[in-house]
């Protein structure tokens, strides 16, 4: 039975029966970019409008991947949209983008990727030569990652009202038995390994905008880690998770909060290449909130770090040791900078650069 709401002078959405709307419309009467930009105001979306609405115990997980037991045996499923601007930016494209995205969730789950959907939302007056370039770049991803694209749907909306292309592709990956990669399995004293140098996806999208400024271009660490993540899951790894929308800092609080520890992390330890560094200081961003597309983070069993590294370094030179779990209770994460202070890290509440993904 439908209810009907009243909203107060205060702002707060009232129901006339005693159930109130969780949201305070007050604060958030519309939905902004920053709702997308996967810090607080994203988090408050998730708990305040979806997990409400679509609860069930298989969204407990809190994971890259919903985890899915068909018979004895269990299957990681996963879904992303895209809509970065510009649609072809220094080391990749909507379209390796919206593939490699996918895969590495399914990938940070401990799960081997295997098929991909691939939905479109075209605006018209698209270029031809521009979506057969996108579908192109997507096609050679999902051969290089070694999943097939095997569904998929289009739709065009006006001239206008699409930004050339969005698209949403889903996945499907087999976890092997004994597999077990997720929040819960973190111990205190767990090191935590980072796989490259960060922040480059995020500042490359910015350069490659017409309005940036910049005469020196970023190139996008856009690329799939599947691989390499299956070269670690022999190596002791509890927990990983890709440095996506947020950036570092993000990943960790949400792996703190999930896990229910404590983490600490080293600044001096983090690898940003130079003119990264440069491009974040003149702007004003925090290259630990920045996004990436080809890093992630993965906490192991100390007795197996030097092996766990070693695989990491093969696919980068800059993956390194950045810090640990402190303590099995709690739920904050600390930077020791290079002066030897420490910082607490906490969720933006903003958005630092939106559509970068």
């Amino acid at each position: 039975m439908f209810r009907l709401f009243s909203l107060q002078a205060g702002g707060t959405m009232t129901e006339e029966n005693g159930f109130s709307c969780p949201l305070p419309f007050h604060e958030n009467a519309v939905v902004t970019l920053a709702h997308g930009g996967g810090g607080s105001l994203t988090h408050q979306l998730i708990e305040k409008i979806f997990r409400p609405a679509f609860d069930n115990p298989d969204l407990e997980t809190e994971h890259d991947s919903a985890i899915i037991e068909v018979g004895a045996g269990k299957l990681a499923f996963t879904t992303d949209s895209y809509v970065v601007q510009p649609l072809i930016f220094p080391g990749g494209d909507i379209g390796s983008l919206a593939v490699n995205g996918t895969v590495n969730d399914l990938a940070m789950s401990g799960a081997r990727p295997l098929y991909l959907s691939a939905g479109f939302i075209l605006e018209e007056g698209l270029a031809m030569e521009t979506l057969w370039s996108v579908v192109q770049s997507m096609k050679q991803s999902a051969l290089s990652a070694g999943v097939k694209i095997i569904t998929g749907d289009t739709k065009v909306v006006d001239k206008g009202k699409g930004d050339g292309i969005f698209i949403n592709t889903s996945g499907i990956g087999v976890i092997e038995q004994g597999v077990a990669i997720h929040p819960s399995q973190i111990q205190s004293g767990d090191e935590i390994l980072l796989s490259g140098d960060i922040a480059r996806h995020g500042m490359a999208i910015l350069s490659a905008r017409k309005d940036s400024g910049f005469q020196n271009q970023i190139e996008s660490d856009c690329a799939s880690v599947a691989g390499e993540v299956r070269s670690l899951l022999d190596a002791g790894v509890r927990c990983l998770r890709d440095l996506t929308r947020g950036g570092l800092a993000t990943a960790l609080i949400e792996i703190s909060g999930s896990a229910g520890v404590s983490i600490e992390i080293n600044e001096s330890e983090i690898p940003v290449q130079e003119n990264v560094k440069g491009a974040c200081e003149i702007l004003g961003f925090d290259p630990l909130y920045v996004a990436n597309e080809g890093r992630f983070v993965a906490f192991v069993n100390p007795k197996d770090t030097a092996q766990a590294l070693s695989i990491m370094k093969k696919a980068s030179a800059d993956a390194r040791k950045i810090g640990r779990v402190t303590e099995p209770a709690g739920k904050r994460v600390t930077l020791k900078t290079r002066a030897g202070s420490s910082r607490m890290l906490n969720m933006l509440s903003g958005e630092q650069l939106p559509r970068i993904c």
